[in-house]
């Protein structure tokens, strides 16, 4: 099976937070890592015994990043005698900036490179477990706990993002009591009158209050 080549290096696209392979049904787009164990062609034949589709095969980590990018896969299967700093921090990289649920197959039962993959995003680490029956149940794991990941971390975005426009809203109303002569009640008056007139959040038109404040500001002020 030939390696895959990374092509230039685009932009991750946005995920449908709603709709996965799972639900829709259709093959999965897999790309595979040979990190060592050299049995990626037993991985290959029940990918395709399964169905879905392998749309690329490295021989090491170290392209990874670009060909996610490139091949833009569903899920990414590392096989590995005992994955080593430079995958994990390839596949840290992915987690951060494309992330995918990432299944390693391992034969190093320790616990250090365990607890590494999982700090590096990988959603399931199998230990002497390489099996082609057990493939299809192992990706289904990995892509629920990928999922469930999402979800938490966008549940955690979303409150830091209320949060941070919160403590804006409060500056900004703060700046119109002073500048303005506004009650507190008037000046959330104010921005909210602002924001419905404009289309935006609250917390949009208070960042603006702030930003103009601090552009009229003297220097030194």
């Amino acid at each position: 099976m030939p390696a895959a080549t990374p092509g230039p290096a685009t932009e991750c696209p946005a995920e449908s937070p709603d709709e996965t392979p799972a639900d829709t049904g259709r093959p999965l787009r897999v790309l595979l890592i040979d990190d060592g164990a050299h049995r990626v062609s037993l991985i290959h034949d029940e990918l395709a015994r399964l169905g879905h589709l392998v749309v690329g095969v490295l021989d090491s980590a170290l392209l990874i990043h670009d060909c996610v990018l490139r091949l833009q896969p569903d899920v990414v299967i590392v096989d590995s005698e005992s994955p080593g700093r430079d995958t994990l921090e390839h596949l840290a990289t992915v987690s951060s900036a494309c992330p995918r649920p990432v299944v390693v197959f391992s034969e190093d039962a320790s616990t250090a490179p365990m607890q590494q993959a999982l700090r590096a995003g990988v959603s399931a680490y199998v230990i002497s477990g390489l099996q082609p029956q057990r493939l299809l149940p192992v990706l289904q794991v990995a892509i629920a706990r990928f999922e469930q990941d999402r979800e938490l971390r966008g549940q955690l975005e979303m409150a830091q993002t209320q949060l941070g426009e919160r403590k804006l809203v409060e500056r900004a109303k703060g700046l119109l009591m002073e500048e303005v002569g506004l009650t507190e009640a008037q000046a959330h008056a104010h921005l909210r009158k602002l924001a419905m007139d404009r289309g935006q959040r609250l917390g949009q038109v208070a960042e603006r209050v702030v930003k103009a404040h601090e552009l009229l500001k003297p220097p030194g002020g």
